[in-house]
Order: C-alpha cells, then sequence, then structure tokens
C-alpha cells in the first residue's frame, strides 16, 4: 500500500489558479469542492515563496489546488511556482474579475507558462458577471480580458463567465458546471470527483460520503498499471484495500459468505471481464515501443474505471446488507456497468 500510495501522490492531477488578489480564487475552490471559506483558507500549505497548495479531500487526496499569490506584487517570477508543478499533470487556470480590465501580470504569467510547458491546458474564467449588469458592457470587458490573454498564449483559449460569491454557495447558474465539463476532458477522475453525483435517495447519499476515497483507490491503481508489471501486484492489493475501507466505514464485515454473495451478485462476466483481459495489457506494456505508450495508456484508463465500478458496486452491496435489505443482482451488475461506463468515458 506504501508502493501504491506513493504512486498516487506523485500524479496527483493538479489544477494551478492563476489571478490578482480578490479576483475570485478561494471562492472557486469553494464552489468547486463544496468546503467552507474557513477550511479553504486553513487546509493551504506553503510550496514556494509565493505560493501554497491544497489537496482534496484532505485524508486521501484525489487532486492539488496550487495557489499563487505573489501575481500583482511588483518582480513577481513565476519560474518558481512553474517548477513546484512540474511533476504531476495538471491544467492552468487563470482567473479575472471582470471590472478589473489592469490583468497585465497574468497575462505575463500565460506567456511565461507557454514558454515553458507550451502543451499546459489553460481556461479563462471570467468572475463577477454580477458586477457588471449590463450585457454590452460585460462583453466588451470579457472580450478585452480574454485578447489579453489569447495574445499572451498564442492560441485561442476556452472560457466560461462566472458568479461566484465569498462564502455563498454557488447557484446552478454559476458557471462552475461549465467549468467542470471543460475539466473533464483535461482530468477525468478530477471531474468525477467534483462534478458529483444525483442524490435521489440514502444509498446515493451514503456514497456521496464516500464516493472521494474510491476515486482515490480507483486513482492510484490508474497511476500503478500504467507502469510493467507493477500493476499485476498493487492493482488487486488497491481493490483488496478499498474494499477493506468500505466495509469498515459501513460498519459490514467482509466474511467469505458475503464476498461469494457479492460476487455471485456481480456476475462471473464482471470479473471474467476484468481478471481476463488483465494478463493481456500486462503482456501488451512489455511490447518495447508500443507497449510502453498505447498498451500502458489503456490499461491505465481500464484499472482507474474497473476499480471505480468495483467500488460503487460494493458500496451499494454493503449499505443494503448494513440495513439488513435484500441485494437484486441485476440492479447490482446495473450500477456496475453505469459506473464503469462513466469511469471510461471519462477516461478516454
Amino acid at each position: 500500500m506504501q508502493s501504491a500510495a506513493e504512486w498516487a501522490g506523485r500524479t496527483l492531477p493538479v489544477i494551478w489558479l492563476l489571478g490578482k488578489t480578490g479576483a475570485g480564487k478561494s471562492s472557486l475552490i469553494q464552489a468547486l469542492t463544496g468546503l467552507s471559506a474557513a477550511r479553504v483558507g486553513n487546509g493551504f500549505e506553503p510550496c514556494t515563496r509565493t505560493a501554497s497548495m491544497l489537496d482534496f479531500p484532505h485524508d486521501l487526496p484525489v487532486m492539488r489546488f496550487l495557489d499563487t499569490r505573489g501575481l500583482g506584487e511588483t518582480g513577481y517570477d513565476p519560474e518558481e511556482d512553474l517548477h513546484a508543478c512540474d511533476k504531476g499533470s495538471h491544467v492552468l487556470i487563470a482567473v479575472a474579475r471582470l471590472d478589473d480590465p489592469v490583468q497585465a501580470e497574468i497575462a505575463a504569467a500565460i506567456a511565461a507558462v507557454r514558454k515553458r510547458r507550451s502543451g499546459t491546458p489553460i481556461i479563462i474564467v471570467h468572475n463577477g458577471a454580477d458586477l457588471l449588469p449590463q450585457e454590452q458592457a460585460r462583453f466588451r470587458a470579457r472580450a478585452q480580458t480574454q485578447q489579453l490573454f489569447e495574445k499572451a498564449a498564442g492560441q485561442t483559449l476556452p472560457s466560461i463567465e462566472t458568479i461566484l460569491l465569498p462564502g455563498q454557495v454557488p447557484a446552478s447558474e454559476s458557471g462552475v458546471d461549465s467549468l467542470i465539463t471543460h475539466l473533464a476532458g483535461i482530468m477525468p477522475d478530477v471531474a468525477l470527483l467534483l462534478a458529483g453525483e444525483e442524490r435521489r435517495d440514502a444509498e446515493r447519499n451514503a456514497f456521496a460520503d464516500v464516493r472521494a476515497r474510491v476515486l482515490w483507490y480507483a486513482s492510484a491503481a490508474g497511476a500503478s498499471d500504467v507502469a510493467p508489471v507493477v500493476g499485476a501486484v498493487t492493482v488487486p492489493s488497491l481493490q483488496a484495500a478499498m474494499l477493506r475501507t468500505l466495509g469498515k466505514i459501513y460498519e459490514v464485515s467482509w466474511t467469505r459468505v458475503r464476498m461469494t454473495e457479492f460476487t455471485l451478485a456481480l456476475g462471473a462476466s464482471a470479473a471474467f471481464r476484468f481478471g481476463a483481459s488483465y494478463a493481456v495489457r500486462q503482456l501488451t506494456k512489455l511490447i518495447p515501443v508500443y507497449g510502453q505508450t498505447a498498451g500502458a495508456a489503456v490499461s491505465g484508463t481500464i484499472s482507474f474505471a474497473a476499480t471505480y465500478a468495483l467500488g460503487r458496486a460494493a458500496a451499494f452491496y454493503l449499505h443494503r446488507t448494513q440495513l439488513g435489505l435484500a441485494i437484486d443482482p441485476e440492479e447490482l451488475r446495473a450500477l456496475y456497468t453505469d459506473a464503469l461506463r462513466r469511469a471510461r468515458r471519462e477516461g478516454t
């Protein structure tokens, strides 16, 4: 487990927030995570002289926010901050208030990012749509800032408009959902975490409380399975650890009888679909050149999706077992298949 945790830690997706003081970066984090202002403020830890990081969720992180606080100060150099997020896949989100046309510092930082790492995805968040109630004024302000940032990046950049009020739960029209949609194409595991799941009943409410843990194990499994042979050991270990963790949370022991019941209810086809292809994927990764790229990428995606789906199905089984309710095999299999489809769609 320690090795797997190291794999996960090395590959935490990083969302790097750039914006002047008061642009709405903290409010954006609150809107994405549901954390209170106090928890966001207290959760950041320094990682450079001018930047701090926040791992989310705190106990088993699936993602990391990197907040640069030096923008707007004389002599700010983003080089150290660039280096701080070099080791993980990441996306840069530039946050600018619509009523603040002075954004030269942000543009300079975007240009520096593009020069050093041309492939870094960049999303522009135009915050404070409520501050410019007149549509034409808002359009002009957004176009001016967008043009400045795109000139710095040397290309067209995706953008959204938000209304984020400090300390308030974002409304459905706040623009946060649009941001998550953009993130889905860049960071599928993060998008699954932030998008949440429709809460229609008690079981879904219960799963919402453990969802981040399931995603942590799924992300760790996907990361470790990219390397040849390593995944053959770590993926089954991570899945077993996930099942044990869920059992403790739901206060249901995984006895031999229950494990058999769960496996039979899930169906041999589901277990076979993952198990039979596992050896093939491991062998594919050992093929020179091809295996180190295509095979590894496919393997990581499948392991992420299969682990997430397994956790989703296990949570359903444990919830009903905890309440003494019968298990409907068809419902369990449908839930597993849907979770597998969602996770694989996001990860491709």
